[in-house]
């Protein structure tokens, strides 16, 4: 099965995410993407992902148009209030599907404030991506 998940920067909530996923499963096949990528990922992602024993450092952040011509199982936007501002994927794709999270590398104030906002966004990507991945992917793997 074939999930891409997207993002704007592809630095933070899409990395976690693909994180979380391939924890899940090693049989999936996990790709993340962004329509304006950085040029790494966010390190206070590659942190707090490191805690909860996910390495996400190797990860690189890719631009949504190396995907455009393959076919996807699943694209997931994990953009959060703002929807609209989110990439919309034109690719071949079997189920399109938005699952919201704040940016937490827009917090600001003190470090302890940012680091609990990573944390905060890193447990409800795990919940909800676990929540998917036992409700609706894996009923499909059989």
């Amino acid at each position: 099965m074939k999930i891409l998940i997207l993002c704007t920067g592809n630095s933070c909530r899409s990395q976690m995410a693909h994180g979380f996923l391939r924890s899940f499963d090693k049989t999936l096949e996990v790709y993340s993407g962004g329509t304006a990528p950085a040029r790494q990922v966010n390190a206070k992602a590659v942190e707090v992902m490191k805690e909860a024993g996910i390495d996400i450092a190797s990860h690189v952040p890719t631009h949504v148009n190396s995907y455009l011509d393959m076919e996807w199982d699943y694209v997931i936007t994990v953009c959060g209030g703002a929807n609209e501002s989110c990439p919309k994927f034109s690719g071949k794709v079997r189920n399109r599907i938005h699952i919201g999270f704040d940016d937490p590398s827009e917090a600001t104030g003190s470090a302890v404030f940012v680091d609990s906002e990573f944390r905060r966004v890193r447990e409800e990507i795990k919940d909800r991506f676990c929540a998917f991945y036992l409700n609706e992917l894996k009923p499909q793997l059989g």
